[in-house]
Order: C-alpha cells, then sequence, then structure tokens
C-alpha cells in the first residue's frame, strides 16, 4: 500500500469527525493569532519606553502606553492558552475515536476473514497489528496532526504579518525557506519504507514471541532454549537495525532544519539593523522595537519547522504501521452468502460427491473423494497423520470451499445455504479446546444461550463435568481463567458438555477424548453413544477401540479414501486398516 493511498484512507477515516476537525482549526487559528499578536505588542511596549517627553524636553516613559500595550498581550497570551487547550481537547477525541474504530473494523474483519487467511499466519502478527500497529498509528496522528497542523498555521500567519509590516524583510525570510523544505523532504521520502520494514520485524519478533509462551511447556520438555533464545536473538538484531536506520535517517532532519532556521534569524538581524539605520528619522522608520518583534517573528516562523521535522520520524512510522491496519482491513472476505436461503433444521443425510481440494495449487490433497451417511449414521474417518482427515472436517463445516465436485446435506449443496445455518446443524468437539474467560455457565450456554438450568446441568452431567464443576469456588458461576484453573481433560469435558447442549442434528468429533483418562474416556463414550443416537456423526479417531461400532469407517491416505466398511470387514480385507489395528494393538 502506497503512502498516498493510506493518506487518502486517513482522511476518510477522519470525515465522520468533521465537526470536531472544524473546531480544531478554529482553536489552532485562536492560538496562533494570540501568539502572533504577543511579539507585535512586546515591541509596541519596547518603542513607548521613548515615547514620552516632559516639559523640559527629556524622554520619559510613558506608563499609562505600557500599561495598555501589556493588558493587550496578557489577554492575547490567554487566548493562545484557551485554544491550545480545545485544540488538545478535540484532537485527543479524534485520534482516540479513530483508534477505536480502526481496532473495532480490525477485530470484525478476522471474523469475516476465510480461515486461510489465519492459517498462513503467525497469530501474534495479526494480534499485533490490531494492538501494536493500531496503538502507533494513533499516537504519530495525534502527535503529527497538533504538529503539523499549528505549524502550517503559524508560518502562514507569520509571513502575512511580516510581509504587512516590512515586505523587505519578509522576503529574507521567504527566500531562505525552500531549503527547510527541500531537506525535511528529502529525508521524510526516505524514512517511509524503513519504517514499514521496522513495523514488519517487529510483528515477526510478536509472532515468534506469542508462540513461544504459548508453547513455553513445549519447549522446556525438548530443552529447546537456547535454540529459541537464539532465534529470537535473531528478530531481536534484525529490528534492533532497522529501527536504527529509520531513526537515524529521520533524526538527521531536526538539526539540518535548526541550521536553516539559524540562517534565518542572522539574516532576519542583518537586514533588520541595517534597516533601522537606513530609516532613521524618516516618515516609517524601522524602529528597535520593529527589530524585535520581526525577530520574535523568525523565531516563531522557523520553531515550526523544528517541530515538524521532530515528529516525522513519528509521523512516517505512524502512516507506515496504518497501512498494514489498512491491509488487514482491506483484506478480501469470504464469499458473501446473505442472499442464500437458510438450511433448517437437517435430517442429517450427508453425500459427498467428486470432491477434490487442496490446500495450495502445488500440492494435491483430496481427489475425487465419494461417500455418503445416511441420517442418524456414525462414520469415522482414520489414517496416518496428514493424510486428509481434518481436512475432510473443515470442508463438511464449509471452513473452505471444495475446489471441485460438491457436499449435500439432504440434498443440498452446502454451498447454496448460509454457512451459520449450516453450521447450527453441527456439533463439534475438537482435540484443542476452547474456552472464553467467563463463567462455566456461559461457556456451557455459548451454543443456545436460552437452555434451561436443567438442561444444563443435564449435559453437564451426561459429559461426567458436573462433579468438578461443583468443586469449583463458585460452582457454574466460576469465571474460568481468573478463579477456576482447570486441566487439558476438564477443558474438553465442558466442551462435549457444550455440544450435548446444542442438540444438533450433526456431529463432528476430531480426537474428542484424546485428553481424557482412560476410565472418564469409557464413561464418555457411554454417553457420546446416547448423544449420537438419531444423528449423523463423523468420528476422526486414532484409538481405533473408539470406533469399532461404527457403521462406516473411512481409511483416508495421501488425501484418498483406500478403504471403506464396517470394522469387521476392514479386518477381514487384510488391508491397510488391519495393519494399523494390529500395530495399535500388537496384534499378529
Amino acid at each position: 500500500m502506497t503512502r498516498a493511498s493510506t493518506l487518502k484512507k486517513i482522511l476518510s477515516r477522519l470525515k465522520p469527525y468533521t465537526p470536531w476537525l472544524l473546531l480544531t482549526v478554529a482553536a489552532a487559528i485562536l492560538s496562533v493569532a494570540g501568539q502572533l499578536m504577543a511579539p507585535f505588542f512586546v515591541g509596541r511596549a519596547i518603542d513607548g519606553l521613548v515615547r514620552g517627553v516632559n516639559e523640559a524636553g527629556k524622554t520619559v516613559v510613558d506608563f499609562d502606553y505600557l500599561y495598555r500595550q501589556f493588558a493587550i498581550l496578557g489577554i492575547c497570551i490567554a487566548a493562545s492558552a484557551a485554544g491550545q487547550f480545545v485544540l488538545s481537547l478535540s484532537n485527543n477525541r479524534v485520534a482516540y475515536h479513530v483508534l477505536a474504530s480502526l481496532r473495532r473494523d480490525a477485530f470484525r474483519k478476522i471474523g469475516s476473514l476465510p480461515l486461510r487467511y489465519i492459517d498462513n499466519r503467525a497469530y501474534g502478527e495479526i494480534s499485533s497489528v490490531i494492538l501494536s500497529d493500531a496503538e502507533q498509528f494513533a499516537d504519530g496522528l495525534l502527535l503529527g496532526f497538533t504538529q503539523i497542523f499549528t505549524g502550517a498555521v503559524t508560518i502562514a500567519g507569520v509571513l502575512v504579518v511580516m510581509f504587512v509590516m516590512r515586505w523587505e524583510v519578509a522576503l529574507v525570510v521567504l527566500f531562505v525557506t525552500p531549503l527547510s523544505l527541500f531537506a525535511a523532504k528529502f529525508i521524510a521520502s526516505r524514512t517511509y519504507k524503513m519504517f514499514r520494514e521496522q513495523a514488519e520485524a517487529r510483528a515477526a519478533q510478536t509472532a515468534f514471541a506469542d508462540e513461544m509462551i504459548a508453547g513455553l511447556k513445549v519447549v522446556k520438555a525438548y530443552t529447546h532454549e537456547d535454540a529459541n533464545e537464539e532465534i529470537f536473538s535473531g528478530l531481536n538484531e534484525t529490528l534492533r537495525k532497522k529501527s536504527l536506520s529509520a531513526l537515524f535517517l529521520s533524526s538527521t532532519t531536526n538539526p539540518v532544519t535548526r541550521f536553516v532556521n539559524s540562517v534565518v534569524y542572522a539574516l532576519v538581524a542583518l537586514v533588520g539593523s541595517l534597516l533601522a539605520i537606513v530609516t532613521a528619522g524618516t516618515a516609517a522608520p524601522f524602529t528597535a522595537g520593529n527589530l524585535t518583534t520581526f525577530l520574535s517573528y523568525s523565531n516563531q516562523y522557523t520553531k515550526p519547522f523544528n517541530e515538524i521535522s521532530e515528529v516525522i520520524a513519528e509521523f512516517q512510522n505512524a502512516l507506515a504501521c496504518a497501512a498494514r491496519v489498512f491491509a488487514l482491513i482491506d483484506e478480501e472476505e469470504q464469499s458473501s452468502d446473505e442472499a442464500l436461503p437458510a438450511l433448517g433444521k437437517a435430517e442429517g443425510n450427508v453425500k459427498v460427491e467428486n470432491v477434490s481440494f487442496s490446500y495450495t495449487a502445488e500440492r494435491r490433497l483430496i481427489e475425487d473423494m465419494n461417500f455418503e451417511a445416511g441420517a442418524g449414521k456414525r462414520i469415522a474417518i482414520v489414517g496416518p497423520t496428514g493424510c486428509g482427515k481434518t481436512t475432510l472436517i473443515n470442508l463438511l463445516m464449509r471452513f473452505y470451499d471444495v475446489d471441485g465436485g460438491a457436499i449435500y446435506v439432504d440434498g443440498t449443496d452446502i454451498r447454496t445455504v448460509t454457512r451459520k445455518s449450516l453450521r447450527e446443524n453441527f456439533g463439534m468437539v475438537l482435540q484443542e479446546t476452547w474456552l472464553k474467560t467467563a463463567t462455566v455457565r456461559e461457556n456451557l450456554c455459548m451454543g443456545d444461550p436460552s437452555a434451561s438450568e436443567e438442561e444444563m446441568i443435564a449435559a453437564a452431567r451426561a459429559a461426567h463435568a458436573h462433579g468438578f464443576i461443583l468443586r469449583l469456588p463458585h460452582g457454574y458461576d466460576t469465571v474460568l481463567g481468573e478463579e477456576g484453573s482447570l486441566s487439558e481433560g476438564q477443558k474438553q469435558l465442558l466442551c462435549i458438555a457444550r455440544v450435548m447442549l446444542c442438540h444438533p442434528a450433526m456431529l463432528i468429533l476430531d480426537e474428542a477424548t484424546s485428553n481424557i483418562d482412560t476410565r472418564t474416556e469409557r464413561l464418555v463414550q457411554d454417553a457420546f453413544a446416547k448423544l449420537m443416537e438419531g444423528k449423523t456423526s463423523f468420528v476422526v479417531a486414532h484409538r481405533l477401540s473408539t470406533i469399532e461400532n461404527a457403521d462406516l469407517i473411512l481409511v483416508m491416505k495421501d488425501g484418498n479414501i483406500i478403504e471403506r466398511g464396517t470394522h469387521g470387514e476392514l479386518l477381514a480385507q487384510g488391508g491397510f486398516y488391519r495393519s494399523l489395528y494390529e500395530a495399535q494393538f500388537d496384534r499378529t
């Protein structure tokens, strides 16, 4: 994403806050006007020191005149302070409202992105975009907008006042200005790319740290700490180099502009002094007060260049971070299905016809797959790791769409109905458990918020979770992750109870009992047997003893179904399934 397109998107984000931006503009003008008028009245006060003449013809101080100038000066300072306060207030509101809307849109976007996008990126990288990049964008917008806008108004205002007062001196300032602008533009045009690379390096480091913290037990179990530290050091060194390169180049802007500003100040002092000498005794003399005013104006004129150069690095970083956030928000969403009809309550007849699918074009996975599962039948899917078992589940749930062929539920192509209505007919328990930070009650009722207390407890009893739930500090009202710590097996029992409460027409059990001890597994298998009565069930299992009663077993290898039948039929065939079974139970 180019810098121009990023700026365009930022402006579109600011459009809803036009009233606040107008208030910001008005406050900035008031603040700058107060600052501009102050030197003018200081100069008049200086000239007022020699304004009065007594009866003897000697020059005396006109205190009444001085008091009036100081009173007006005080009003100018107060107006400038009030404008600055309102400016900060309105600018803060705009910046943090934009930040909130960006994060909200980015988070909402994640829910509408295809799983292919999520699967191809580290979770930490996505988190870095939503949290870190968005925050740095807001900080840069807040600082940059304030300094750049007020600076621009100050520069324009000072030039107008100086030309009105004495155009000869104003020309000196105007002719030197392009040097400062050229230096700032030259450096800024090269820092944007560097700050974008810095943001990418920071995201890579965040993603790695997030991954390692999440898998810390595995890291320690395999004594991989030193290797991870070496990898992290490499990422850290990359980030250090990118950061230093970006900050070094951007930091040269300030000293360069300060040098130009010093030249402006010196030239104003020189030209103003010569002008004061030349115009002495004329009808329009250039007085000491005028010179003081112009020297103050030269400082006011050059100060914004310094301030802008100081924030330009932050602003470039903000643009780079904004580009990453907008890139996420602009990602292509999964195809819309709002216009499609809902599936309704399914009977559970599933047909997979000539289905082919691959995650990448280079490597084919599933090709020409065909099978049928009648309503209420129990289908087991077995095979070695990487054979496509979980991929088939992803296709049934439409987490991915097939590349060829079709999947039908009750004779309806699942691509012709809404994803929501399709998934409402499925209950799913995965090997990896997921519970949100909420009460046990809220986690269990996630699939059916209208469930009664009796239904919830019945589901928990059926999943053999009721007992340990009651032992938690507040029972069903215990907040998981804060008040209650659960084992992996207990988390999985809660996930099983959650599905039991939904009463779906079809079930998907992907290694659903892998984290449960043998005794509890037998109890849960009995509960599953009751749960699966009258429901079409797809069971992915490595422990073949858990699927001996399946109506149909699909044996997969390299994305293809190489054998199918009941447990007894497959053993009798003496093929791949039998070798898996005998290897698992050490039978010959």
